[in-house]
């Protein structure tokens, strides 16, 4: 925890954890990034990387809808959406090198262990989180998940974290989320809940002040479970 920080986020029991996907559970960001940079070079949109990082978290959708008006494109943004997806999920598909982040597996196991339920809420599609879950053999620890593809408004719009909530069946003041981007702690705290922010570096020089918390290995969280408020299903 932060020096200084009122540690009233920890009074309220955690009954689950909401999972943000890219930069949380696996170091994907910089594949992204080099697949995106391709995607707007092909449509024409010379896209600095200063831009590029303030859209870590959003949805393709309002991804591209912002780069299409603001650097006006003459295509249209399903254009984009199309191809991107496409090449994305080849490269994923058959990249040799995916792996969680370290130390994530025993997070993961611990929380399974204890008896709280975890989900997963990404602004990628759904087709995707399903891929990388299987190669990365986590799918097993999550009650389910939910996309960005699924809810009215992406984040930073709280709607995809309520909705992991009432998946769940618990009220969003006892979950808490992990992120890795500005625009999934806001609407993590839009919505109510408590947020880890994850301080990844291949996520970008992210500004994530308003979590609760914020950890840069799941090392480092591992050490603090003992602190953390969780209401163990399975204690003794």
């Amino acid at each position: 925890m932060k020096q200084g920080e009122r540690a009233d986020w920890l009074v309220e029991p955690i009954e689950g954890v909401i999972f943000d996907m890219d930069g949380v559970l696996i170091d994907s960001e910089p594949i992204y990034f080099d697949i995106e940079k391709s995607t707007f070079v092909h449509f024409g949109a010379q896209v600095e990387e200063e831009e590029h990082h303030t859209y870590v978290g959003v949805t393709l959708a309002s991804m591209f809808e912002q780069v299409q008006q603001r650097h006006r494109l003459n295509c249209t943004v399903e254009d984009m959406l199309s191809f991107h997806v496409q090449h994305v999920m080849d490269v994923i598909r058959e990249h040799q090198e995916l792996r969680p982040f370290d130390g994530l597996v025993a997070w993961l196991d611990w929380l399974h262990e204890a008896g709280v339920p975890m989900f997963v809420a990404s602004s990628s599609p759904r087709a995707l989180i399903e891929l990388i879950l299987e190669r990365l053999e986590l799918r097993s620890y999550f009650q389910g998940m939910v996309s960005g593809e699924e809810v009215a408004h992406g984040k930073p719009a709280p709607d995809i974290f309520l909705h992991a909530a009432k998946q769940l069946g618990i009220a969003p003041e006892r979950c808490i989320v992990i992120e890795d981007s500005r625009n999934g702690v806001k609407a993590a705290r839009t919505a109510g809940m408590r947020c880890i922010g994850h301080q990844n570096p291949g996520s970008g020089s992210q500004n994530l002040e308003q979590a609760n918390t914020v950890i840069h290995s799941y090392t480092e969280l591992f050490a603090l479970r003992e602190q953390l408020p969780f209401y163990r299903r399975n204690a003794e």
